[in-house]
């Protein structure tokens, strides 16, 4: 099969994401993470032959399937999905990053296995910017708890936040959760007396636009890559 829709799929969103950094003033500031939970080996290997360097896995299953066709392309792996503490110890020497933490149980964790592997792993809080029953991350208010736990840990590095945003039929709607997740990381950032900036990982296939508005410095894109 031609994986020429990969090419094209590719192109439309790099050149989305680059209107969209050119209007917020902040060009060469996100950096893409290809979300591969639906692509299929074939459409994986034409994804990483068009250069994108970074991709997003959501299951450990499915991270541990791709591994070999990532490790050959040298992509780095960024774990954006529900991660349960048995599995951490599959993953800890392929990640770069993992970008969906929300217990203290889980940090511990990852920062067990890390030191235990020699590695240092970034790390993301995840926040559920919109109180969603049924979506993981923490409240917005039990964040900077999670935080200050974390940067006492060994192996592992608070780099940020990160959000999944609600459905939202207009566009226009995703801004206030995405600027609502820019002000708590600073006000964490700040209280924390953390050193730079706090990385955002926030927009998808549907709101990554208006995530790059509201400061977004990774954006995690799937769907949108692999349309027929």
């Amino acid at each position: 099969m031609s994986m020429t829709y990969i090419e094209k799929n590719l192109a439309a969103v790099r050149a989305e994401l680059a209107e969209a950094e050119v209007a917020a003033g902040r060009e060469g500031q996100t950096r893409l993470i290809a979300a591969v939970k639906y692509a299929t080996d074939e459409e994986l290997e034409a994804l990483l032959s068009l250069g994108v360097a970074e991709v997003g896995e959501n299951r450990v299953q499915q991270l541990l399937a791709h591994w070999d066709i990532i490790r050959a392309h040298g992509a780095q792996v960024h774990f954006i999905g529900t991660l349960q503490r048995n599995k951490v110890k599959y993953i800890v020497d392929k990640v770069a990053a993992i970008h969906s933490v929300d217990s203290s149980a889980l940090a511990a964790e990852i920062s067990r296995r890390a030191v235990a592997a020699g590695r240092t792993i970034d790390v993301y809080v995840e926040v559920n910017s919109g109180r969603e029953e049924a979506k993981s991350g923490l409240l917005p208010e039990d964040a900077a708890a999670l935080c200050r736990e974390i940067v006492d840990l060994p192996g592992i590095s608070l780099v940020g936040l990160m959000t999944m945003a609600p459905h939202c039929e207009n566009p226009d709607d995703y801004h206030k959760y995405f600027a609502e997740t820019r002000r708590l990381a600073d006000e964490i950032w700040q209280a924390l007396g953390l050193s730079g900036k706090p990385q955002l990982s926030m927009g998808m296939s549907e709101s990554f636009m208006a995530a790059i508005a509201e400061g977004a410095h990774a954006v995690r894109v799937g769907r949108r890559l692999f349309l027929k």
